[in-house]
């Protein structure tokens, strides 16, 4: 199955029922059976989003022992090519999140994203494919 890439946002308004698109997201994450794949920026955004939610961190971090949220990525065998994605879009302020999903993307084979950035829009993966965004925003 066709893992789905997970960004900060997602995580942090699936945890926080005050963000506007709590519930879009929910209601998203109850449709998807593919696995979650994400990368340790993005966890560390999420936590540090989060700091001030009881629990909130535990509750990542517990995503993630449990399997719900895998981290295939390694910071460390990718450098070369997240500069490189660094370099690409030089024009936008683009952090190592971002960077790293968009590396996750060419490495996964997939597109399809749960985010609420829209940089993701402009960002391309592979050979110029635009990502798929599974939660529409408005």
């Amino acid at each position: 199955m066709t893992p789905v890439l997970l960004d900060t946002g997602v995580i942090v308004a699936l945890l926080d029922r005050s963000e506007r698109y709590h519930l879009a997201c929910k209601e998203r994450l109850d449709t998807l059976a593919a696995p979650l794949v994400t990368c340790e920026a993005v966890i560390a955004e999420s936590c540090y989003l989060l700091r001030h939610l009881p629990g909130a961190a535990e509750q990542i971090l517990k995503n993630v022992e449990s399997g719900a949220f895998q981290i295939p990525f390694r910071l460390s065998g990718a450098a070369s090519q997240l500069r490189r994605i660094f370099r690409r879009y030089s024009d936008r302020e683009v952090d190592l999140a971002d960077a790293c999903l968009v590396h996750l993307a060419e490495e996964m084979g997939t597109g399809d994203i749960l985010t609420l950035d829209r940089d993701f829009e402009v960002y391309r993966w592979g050979s110029r494919k635009r990502f798929r965004m599974l939660i529409p925003l408005q």
